[in-house]
């Protein structure tokens, strides 16, 4: 098994080094090639379309998969049978009466800028008309519909880079679960399962997956641990650690509430081409399905008491 992974971290660099020298372009065949990959409706039929709205803003560190991301969401929320998937790069769907046409939101990538690292100040900052405490004002009651929407009881994906969004807020960080603070190089990634039975993960593997990405360090609310853990690294496996880690196990993907609603963190993937492995394309699905309510499963935080080095079920 360990040489099997060996292998195929070695094809996936070489796939990552060779499509990095000549843009990867999303072409329809591409797009073809996902939508063949993508799950194909099972379980919810029949149950009440939900309006899914992917949003794609960034005004920081432009992730070139944006675009990839947004168009494999969609066609796997749409191949679903259970979305109609809307759109935007605007921040005024923000706004109340905006919000109030969605039952779920995908935040793509939607690196802010620093040192502020407020996606919507950014965003209001191009207007000139506007004063700075006119920007600042509006940015956090934009902010704050963002929290009052999910926890009055919608959903919320957040994708990669999404967790940088509002990375300087508190009440942003103990919503989602973190706030990203760095990552090593990109490099293979053998990320494990922390409970083989979690009906969330098992479209992997149990014995986890190789995968390319950038590994993510947390902070903030992250060491609340405020959520239900689902995959994770180890960082004494990983090359180019900034700084000592305490605590070896990193989780990378949880799912938790907050108030009434429903909050899905994925760090994969950075790498559209990532999003060939069918079985991510369906933990994404997993993942729009659990924040719209159609499966229910263990949400229950591990909480302060349980540090990231204690797993109960976890693949090997």
């Amino acid at each position: 098994m360990k040489k099997t992974f060996v292998l195929f971290a070695l094809l996936l660099i070489a796939q990552i080094k060779a499509q990095e020298a000549a843009p990867f372009v999303m072409t329809e065949d591409w797009l073809s090639k996902i939508q063949s990959l993508a799950p194909a409706p099972s379980g919810t039929q029949g149950l009440e379309i939900k309006n899914l709205l992917i949003f794609s803003l960034h005004t920081g560190f432009e992730h070139w998969t944006i675009p990839h991301t947004e168009a494999v969401v969609q066609i796997i929320a749409e191949k679903s049978e259970g979305f109609k998937v809307f759109t935007s790069k605007d921040i005024s769907v923000f706004e109340k009466s905006n919000l109030k046409k969605y039952d779920a939101i995908v935040l793509n990538n939607n690196c802010s800028i620093g040192p502020k690292r407020d996606l919507f100040w950014d965003a209001l900052d191009k207007d000139s008309s506007l004063s700075e405490k006119a920007k600042t004002k509006k940015a956090k009651q934009l902010e704050n519909n963002l929290l009052n929407y999910v926890k009055k009881g919608h959903g919320l994906m957040v994708v990669h880079g999404g967790i940088v969004m509002q990375n300087n807020s508190q009440a942003f960080s103990e919503m989602v679960g973190g706030s990203f603070d760095y990552h090593p190089k990109q490099q293979a990634i053998h990320i494990k399962l922390v409970d083989l039975e979690h009906p969330m993960v098992q479209c992997f593997d149990p014995s986890g997956f190789i995968h390319i990405d950038e590994p993510y360090f947390f902070k903030n609310a992250y060491f609340d641990y405020n959520f239900r853990p689902l995959l994770y690294l180890e960082a004494d496996k990983l090359d180019g650690l900034k700084k000592e880690v305490p605590d070896n196990i990193k989780y990378i993907s949880w799912i938790k509430k907050y108030g009434k609603g429903r909050v899905f963190y994925s760090s994969p993937s950075h790498n559209a081409q990532s999003l060939e492995n069918p079985d991510l394309l369906q933990y994404y699905l997993n993942g729009l399905h659990y924040i719209t309510g159609s499966l229910d499963c263990d949400d229950s935080p591990i909480g302060r008491n349980q540090i990231g080095s204690k797993k109960a079920k976890s693949s090997r």
